[in-house]
């Protein structure tokens, strides 16, 4: 059983007032990772010199973006 159905498996057998929490805490987790990325976004946006940003362009283009038809 994966991590998560063990979570929904415990979470059947709370009484209301603890779900109502659980669910809460999980908002609140998932609002601090949201934040926190935002936050590494912000902090990061802009750091490329154009120079940078077209040579990084470039890289991803010629090693990422080709279809290998044999692996489908």
């Amino acid at each position: 059983m994966s991590t998560l159905e063990l979570i929904v498996e415990e979470l059947k057998t709370l009484p209301q007032d603890r779900l109502e929490r659980a669910a809460d805490y999980i908002h609140r987790l998932r609002e601090v990772s949201l934040a926190e990325r935002r936050a590494v976004l912000k902090k990061t946006a802009g750091s490329l010199t154009k120079e940078e940003a077209d040579e990084l362009e470039k890289i991803i283009e010629q090693g990422c973006e080709k279809i290998d038809e044999r692996d489908w």
